[in-house]
């Protein structure tokens, strides 16, 4: 990884959709500094991508499998990754 700017990419299993999550995850994110998105995919899961800082990023994943979501977070797949730089703010899908 390079410094302290990572990419995180979550996909979040679970009651995730139409209950606010994403929402509430551009929220949190917003709150700890990064940039990306949520973005629900077909398959049910939501999709979360964001950079900032590794502890922001990882305060992020810790939120998410906190038990304190809206909807039920049944499991947490995550990967840090290089950052891109291609994002800005964090918007939802």
């Amino acid at each position: 990884m390079s410094g302290d700017t990572v990419r995180l990419t979550a996909h979040v299993h679970g009651r995730v959709q139409g209950v606010g999550f994403r929402w509430w995850t551009r929220s949190r994110a917003l709150e700890l500094g990064l940039v990306g998105h949520a973005a629900n995919l077909a398959d049910g899961r939501v999709l979360v991508v964001a950079e900032g800082s590794r502890d922001a990023a990882q305060a992020l994943l810790d939120a998410l499998r906190s038990g304190e979501t809206p909807g039920t977070v049944d499991l947490v797949v995550e990967r840090f990754d290089e950052p891109r730089g291609d994002l800005a703010g964090f918007v939802e899908r």
